[in-house]
């Protein structure tokens, strides 16, 4: 059987496209290497989501080598690994998003004209701007359910907006939240309630099959049990197999895309069943959202090794993340009796923006974002007992045991709650942050690996610092002890990935065109995050899911179609 459109990845770029195609009669395959899932199989349970690897695959079956650069031994150095497998399951890396919805500022589309190219880096504009995407931004909101409140802010930080509200009120916030706004308050701060992708209400005609938010704590890294949450196997692939136009076949590892005489066009694409059978699969289009680094694998390994899409060499090149950054302090509980009656977690939603570009340093600046510390108790003990310990014996800390750490597993989970923060940075794309074929590693399927290069420009680096100083202060400022940070700081987030085949106007250095299809092949669309040239302050599934609903109305329109308004 052929079908119209052939999507391969069913996370935010892949779900919502197989959506908004299927509901416009195209007949639309949808293909995730991952299993299917019920609801009911998504319980807060550290062991089961966290511990094992359910949603990820084993190392020695699937691993990514990480490459990071040793500048005293002058090389680099490997690891074999699976934490950029950010959710190996129907609906990707989406399930176990937080949700923090943020859009990008307008500046942020022209990069480089508006600060500037600077050395060992490679920013480049958008070739599209803020206007392009604004409308589909909006309609993500409508589509996943947004919530949020607006309050008024400077012109430099506040949203251009075509609808004057979320689509629904706030969720529930902790005593906190009140705390950072009259901090903000008392500095000159302005402090913005962090929209959300959860529901607040539930509205089965606005968002059908969905509860709303438990507060149970469970949400980051969490896929979620009511389906509150706007992940794509939530919000849009339910909706896709409504229309009766979209087929899903889960556990089907594409291995490679295979082009036509002329290499114009993709004819047919090659995957592994459940039974490790290897299958095919033609279509009129393809669209590839399996996340940047494997995107970037695929398209390197296809057409029998040759690739595909890469003329221009820039295929894996130029891979992005957000500048990682954290810290925390404590607030005595019996000090703060309230505190005790917030025990089931309402969020946070606060972020500060007001640092989001700074005059002194060019692409620096980004989000601060308060959140609780997450309530994971197997990996908050294991800190306590090996990460926070204060005594050195030959240069290494030595683990607290016995009835130290009893004492102090008391002191963390009953005396004592956290607030955090975390550092949303601009990350310079580089050449020595990239994506590769390992030479000798395979998978299971013996299929070569990806290779990630990992590098931090210095600038990335130094802006991640002063952003977790800014952190570190407020924290001071509300009274809170014991204030300390994460011990790394400006490396890549492993679930904030994009840039591997960025777009742009020039084909000798970007893969895709304005609209996401392949410059060289003009049946291929890649719609994930790989699509970023740069990636801002704020995390990146918002805009992949309002760039991914964009790029499908140009397919519908290549196609000959006429994109009809979203119910």
């Amino acid at each position: 059987m052929s079908y119209d459109v052939c999507v391969i990845g069913s996370g935010a770029g892949g779900g919502s496209v197989a959506w908004r195609l299927s509901s416009q009669g195209y007949k639309v395959l949808l293909l995730e290497r991952g299993p299917r899932y019920k609801r009911t199989d998504f319980l807060k349970d550290e062991v089961i989501q966290q511990r094992r690897p359910n949603f990820r695959p084993l190392i020695k079956n699937e691993p990514i080598i990480k490459q990071s650069y040793d500048f005293q031994a002058k090389q680099w150095k490997d690891e074999r690994t699976t934490v950029f497998y950010n959710g190996t399951l129907l609906g990707g890396s989406s399930e176990l998003m937080s949700g923090f919805f943020m859009r990008l500022k307008p500046h942020e589309f022209k990069a480089r004209s508006a600060f500037g190219q600077i050395p060992n880096a490679n920013v480049a504009d958008w070739p599209i701007s803020y206007d392009d995407l604004e409308p589909y931004y909006d309609l993500v909101e409508k589509l996943v359910g947004v919530s949020g409140r607006i309050v008024d802010l400077p012109a430099h930080i506040a949203d251009k907006r075509s609808s004057p509200d979320f689509p629904m009120p706030a969720t529930r916030e902790h005593w906190f939240s009140e705390q950072i706004d009259k901090a903000c308050k008392g500095q000159g701060l302005h402090s913005i309630p962090l929209p959300r992708a959860v529901l607040s209400v539930t509205d089965n005609d606005r968002w059908p099959g969905r509860k709303v938010c438990d507060y149970n704590g469970y949400c980051g890294s969490y896929a979620c049990h009511p389906g509150a949450k706007g992940a794509a196997g939530a919000a849009f692939i339910p909706r896709a197999e409504a229309t009766g136009n979209c087929e899903i076949r889960t556990r089907a590892m594409v291995t490679e895309l295979v082009t036509d005489a002329s290499g114009g066009r993709i004819v047919e694409a090659r995957y592994i069943d459940r039974d490790g059978k290897i299958q095919s699969v033609k279509a009129g289009t393809f669209v590839v959202a399996c996340q940047a680094i494997e995107t970037a694998r695929l398209l390197l390994k296809s057409n029998g090794g040759k690739g595909v899409a890469n003329s221009s060499g820039q295929v894996g090149r130029n891979f992005i993340s957000s500048a990682f950054g954290a810290g925390w302090g404590e607030f005595d509980l019996k000090q703060n009796p309230h505190l005790w009656k917030e025990k089931d977690n309402p969020f946070i939603n606060r972020i500060v923006q007001d640092y989001y570009t700074r005059p002194d340093v060019r692409h620096g600046g980004g989000t601060l974002n308060f959140l609780l510390m997450h309530p994971n108790p197997i990996n908050a003990s294991t800190y306590q007992a090996f990460w926070d310990s204060t005594e050195i014996r030959n240069g290494e800390r030595v683990p607290v045991w016995g009835q130290a750490l009893k004492d102090k597993l008391a002191h963390y989970f009953t005396e004592v709650e956290h607030l955090k923060f975390e550092v949303f940075g601009n990350w310079l794309p580089n050449d020595w942050c990239r994506i590769e074929l390992a030479p000798k590693q395979k998978d299971k399927w013996g299929q070569p690996v990806a290779q990630v290069k990992q590098y931090s420009h210095a600038v990335t680096v130094k802006n991640a610092k002063w952003m977790i100083e800014r952190g570190m202060n407020f924290l001071k400022s509300m009274g809170a002890k014991k204030v300390r940070q994460a011990p790394v700081w400006g490396t890549p987030s492993t679930n904030l990935l994009a840039g591997t085949c960025r777009f742009g106007d020039d084909p000798k250095t970007s893969v895709l065109n304005r609209d996401c299809r392949a410059h060289d092949v003009d049946n291929l669309y890649v719609t994930d995050g790989s699509f970023m040239p740069t990636g801002g302050r704020v995390p990146f599934t918002f805009t992949i899911y309002a760039n991914a609903l964009r790029v499908s109305d140009a397919i519908v329109k290549n196609l000959g179609g006429t994109p009809t308004k979203p119910v």
